[in-house]
């Protein structure tokens, strides 16, 4: 039997990731409610952590990354890539490229227009702004003396403003802020630090709340399920050091374990498709065949060019001297190179003349290597990387066994559409055009990748996108908030768990379709809306 755990909650958040902090922080404001959150990772006390190129330490690490792998992929020429998930305090916000973006306000609107009442731009821009510490104040966009951090990046490129010159030179103008409703335009992309330091979910959130008596943190606790009563979620299981404990929550359990672990956590529990659950010899509690569906997320094309005349990330990194004099910037001024997302520069642009709005994402880089935790190439080269933002492939993620500790089964099902495979080449024609213009002339930029052998027709660019594609990390959309009359959908409007009481999902496994552009900080919005919508059904 079970270990019952010392004490009385109210709520219980599996997850103590981007949105389980948020949702942490405001549950437990109110000294009334007691609320236990459940990590599986543990501090986030090292360096790597904190110091923004640390990414590129942490991931392919499993002391900070679940270390999963999608499933060989036909759209991908039957590769299978890495697929970073945080495993730490403050999960994917402490690993990830620190991007902030809304994405676009029609892709909120969308939701409102399937049936999601109170999800509309006009609806959770008041959310985005209550978030916000923004660096450029208090406006109509942005909102101040929040607990998300967000500031202007603290270096700059010659190369990457002559790529902004590029695309100003193609008809993409340049914009100050992707963040105000229409991110189409060119800009640098404003990020989730503080004076030179990452900033995550865990240290704006959750540990501001720990010195509340009410909040309670356990680490390195792997939940096994969710304990289910007379059609009502009670509780969950959980392992900690070796031993099976059991939690009760008076009054929700709340799902904050991401569009990966969130699955994983509501399979093992008997909830799925039973079709999927078994053949494990799970017992079914509840057939629901929407939960691990519907996975979306960003392919991007890693193109690659080799510049001349101009500095670039590469060569400074393997000169002995000028690593340094990095180390010395970022000790004594907190500036430089090792305060750089993974992207500096953004373009938001269209693929064709067709689409109604901006539908690829440039992340561009003055770096260049084969993959994440592969050294850098020894030659100067920038990366220009465009992504399908509303992409029209879905995947699935399922359990490979009932045991906890199996990874599970992802299989993004990237390319696997006739739009998806015309955005993949159109996107590599808009970045060789990018490439060409007069303002990179003077670096004679080079294809390496995918390269000049590569034909300009649609089968042979499809192709290479399958040759070049990778994930950005954006997996959303597995247990998806929709209308009563959708057997796909998992969540309601209000993210209560469908044929369940006592259940919520709040995390980005219930945006019903991917946002245009990085999922971070929607994912901060929908915890901001999810623990108020929980607070007000409490009262």
């Amino acid at each position: 039997m079970p270990r019952r755990l010392e004490g009385e909650f109210d709520y219980i958040v599996v997850g103590a990731g981007t949105a389980g902090c948020i949702v942490a922080n405001r549950l437990s404001a109110d000294p009334g409610n007691r609320v236990l959150v459940l990590e599986a990772g543990g501090d986030d006390n090292w360096i790597w952590f904190h110091i923004p190129v640390g990414y590129l330490f942490a991931i392919g690490n499993p002391r900070s990354d679940w270390m999963f792998k999608t499933e060989a992929e036909p759209g991908l020429n039957g590769r299978s890539l890495a697929y970073p998930r945080g495993k730490v305090i403050g999960g994917c916000s402490a690993i990830n490229a620190m991007i902030s973006m809304r994405g676009q306000a029609a892709d909120y609107d969308h939701w409102r227009q399937l049936g999601m009442t109170g999800w509309g731009y006009d609806d959770v821009l008041p959310l985005f702004k209550k978030l916000e510490d923004h660096f450029l104040g208090a406006s109509e966009h942005h909102g101040a003396g929040g607990g998300w951090r967000i500031e202007a990046p603290r270096l700059s490129w010659d190369v990457l403003d002559a790529v902004g010159d590029a695309a100003e030179e193609m008809g993409i103008k340049r914009i100050p802020d992707f963040n105000t409703g229409d991110n189409e335009g060119t800009s640098y992309f404003h990020v989730n630090q503080k004076r030179g330091r990452r900033w995550s979910s865990a240290r704006g959130f959750l540990k501001p709340a720990l010195r509340r008596p009410n909040l309670r943190l356990e680490k390195h606790v792997l939940v096994d399920r969710v304990i289910i009563e007379r059609g009502r979620a009670v509780g969950v299981r959980f392992i900690q050091n070796g031993e099976m404990i059991e939690a009760r929550a008076k009054r929700e359990v709340i799902l904050s374990a991401g569009s990966i672990g969130s699955v994983q956590v509501l399979h093992r529990s008997g909830i799925g498709p039973a079709d999927w659950l078994s053949p494990l010899g799970i017992d079914i509690v509840m057939d629901k065949p929407g939960v691990g569906r519907n996975l979306q997320d960003h392919l991007q094309q890693r193109a690659i060019y080799k510049v001349e005349g101009v500095r670039t990330l590469n060569e400074t990194y393997y000169n002995l001297f000028r690593r340094g004099l990095m180390g010395l910037d970022y000790a004594f001024r907190r500036r430089g190179p090792l305060t750089m997302a993974p992207s500096q520069l953004g373009i938001f642009t269209r693929s064709d003349a067709t689409r109604a709005r901006a539908n690829i994402q440039f992340h561009v880089q003055p770096l260049s290597l084969d993959k994440f935790g592969d050294p850098l190439h020894r030659f100067p080269a920038i990366t220009v990387s465009a992504c399908n933002l509303q992409p029209t492939s879905r995947g699935t993620v399922r359990l490979r066994s009932a045991s906890p500790d199996e990874k599970p089964i992802i299989a993004p099902n990237y390319l696997s559409t006739d739009d998806d495979r015309q955005v993949g080449a159109d996107a590599i024609r808009t970045t060789r055009r990018l490439m060409q213009q007069k303002a990179l002339a003077r670096y004679r930029p080079s294809e390496y990748l995918p390269g000049p052998s590569v034909g300009d027709d649609d089968a042979s660019l499809a192709k290479a996108a399958g040759d070049i594609g990778t994930t950005i990390f954006h997996p959303v959309g597995t247990a998806k908030m929709g209308a009563v009359s959708d057997p796909m959908a998992v969540v309601d409007e209000r993210l209560r768990f469908y044929g369940l009481s006592g259940l919520r999902i709040v995390d980005a496994s219930i945006m019903p379709t991917i946002t245009s552009g990085n999922t971070n900080t929607p994912t901060a919005m929908i915890a901001e809306k999810g623990a108020a919508m929980i607070l007000e059904d409490a009262k």
